[in-house]
């Protein structure tokens, strides 16, 4: 792909960058705690907030975008992300907070439930895998970027930067995609299922915090509700001309598989981000720049492999090339549990980066390639919802792991910081062996 050809995706990449460009938060996981007076399991509520509301939405935003027009659903959420952005820098308590997270995430279901439509829609559909591929690493960029940002503005201007400093990004990546040049859409405009929306929103918000509250007893009511709504969308998806999302497409010999094994993948990843921070800042003693600095490697990871992603799958197959992303991940994670000096966690971080973003280019591509051209929008959604359940049920179950076993270490009489040393490799030694099911997962043929 040539530089002036990779030009057509600045807008794009720069306005989805405002989604990855969120590792400035994890950067900033200390500092919020410390402002508010909040304990560590209560940092999961900041990224529930803002994931469970993307991902319950996606597929309806993607569904949405491909009735109404990709680029003006982008164009609609960059403008919605700008003022969320400012309401979470302006937080005055932690519940205003989380409140405007949850308007970051609407912001970010419209940016991203049109990013992977738009990025195949600029280029012909020869070249589908090396956009994904350049789109992929653009957004690896901008999450490359985040954590070294995040670290400069929360030393130097606190907290409250990490989401102040993304109002300007999102405004003028919205001037620049004014005129972003999509091809029109042929034949008559799909109708928008709207109860479907509303009950496929309502199964994976339900579902996600079933998640979320277990082992409490609400949780199995959630879990009701999450299957209620699931069979309804079901049943109303079997009648409507033009569902969200057609179900038959699971029924599709390893499509469904596929699916789960993004989301495990995508769950065991998430560690890194989630508690790497604390590990970095109480551990080590870092200051946020350092922080910043050594989660950098991970992002590194991800650019190289989104371009490398893209070579592989082209050469041996997208099977090929998430299996190898896979192996790759979980090598990754138990090196993290393994333990080391600092450099030994910058390799891994640089490892599980690298492996995670091989097998998330290469399910990509083949759940686009599955879907029509005319759900584009529905199928980038669904690859972003896979990842989004991963995330929550991660920063859900895996705080629940890492907070049981840190009380056991107290409770017994270990010092805080070896309480904390034991949570935290257990956490990695669990979750190294997940992308490795992800493998039994994985169809035998196609991609």
């Amino acid at each position: 792909m040539t530089p002036r050809a990779l030009l057509r995706l600045a807008p794009l990449v720069l306005g989805t960058s405002i989604v990855p460009l969120d590792g400035m938060v994890n950067v900033a996981f200390p500092a919020v705690l410390e402002a508010f007076g909040l304990a560590v399991p209560q940092i999961q509520w900041l990224v529930i907030c803002y994931v469970l509301t993307y991902g319950a939405l996606l597929l309806a935003v993607g569904r949405i975008g491909d009735v109404l027009g990709h680029a003006r659903v982008f164009r609609f959420g960059l403008a919605w992300s700008a003022a969320a952005f400012i309401a979470c820098a302006l937080a005055p308590s932690y519940g205003w907070l989380l409140g405007a997270r949850v308007l970051q995430g609407v912001g970010a279901a419209l940016v991203l439930g049109c990013g992977p439509a738009l990025a195949t829609a600029l280029y012909p559909e020869a070249m589908r895998v090396r956009a994904l591929a350049a789109y992929a690493a653009g957004i690896a960029l901008g999450g490359a970027v985040g954590p070294v940002l995040g670290g400069v503005l929360v030393q130097w201007l606190g907290w409250q930067a990490v989401w102040g400093v993304r109002a300007p990004i999102a405004l003028a990546a919205l001037w620049l995609a004014r005129g972003m040049a999509v091809p029109a859409r042929s034949g008559a405009r799909e109708p928008f299922d709207l109860p479907g929306a509303v009950l496929l929103t309502a199964t994976v918000a339900c579902a996600v915090l079933a998640v979320n509250r277990a082992p409490a007893a609400v949780s199995l009511v959630l879990a009701g509700a999450a299957l209620a709504c699931a069979a309804g969308f079901a049943w109303r998806s079997a009648r409507h001309a033009h569902p969200i999302i057609d179900v038959a497409l699971f029924r599709r010999p390893g499509f469904a598989a596929l699916n789960l094994a993004s989301a495990l993948v995508q769950f065991a990843g998430f560690a890194v981000m989630l508690l790497v921070p604390f590990h970095l800042a109480r551990g080590l003693g870092l200051s946020p720049i350092l922080l910043g600095l050594v989660l950098l490697a991970n992002a590194v990871g991800s650019v190289a492999g989104s371009w490398l992603g893209g070579w592989v799958a082209a050469r041996f197959g997208a099977r090929v090339a998430a299996g190898l992303g896979a192996v790759l991940s979980a090598a990754g994670l138990l090196m993290v549990g393994l333990g080391g000096p600092l450099g030994a966690l910058v390799a891994a971080l640089l490892v599980q980066g690298l492996g995670l973003a091989l097998f998330t280019l290469a399910y990509t591509d083949v759940v686009t390639a599955t879907m029509r051209r005319e759900d584009r929008g529905v199928a980038g959604s669904l690859t972003q919802l896979t990842r989004t359940i991963g995330v929550v049920s991660a920063a859900s179950l895996l705080t629940l792991l890492f907070g049981a076993v840190e009380a056991a270490r107290l409770g017994a009489g270990a010092a805080p910081e070896a309480a904390f040393g034991a949570a935290f490799r257990l956490v990695f030694l669990v979750a190294a062996p997940l992308p490795l099911l992800a493998l039994l997962a994985l169809p035998r043929r196609g991609a």
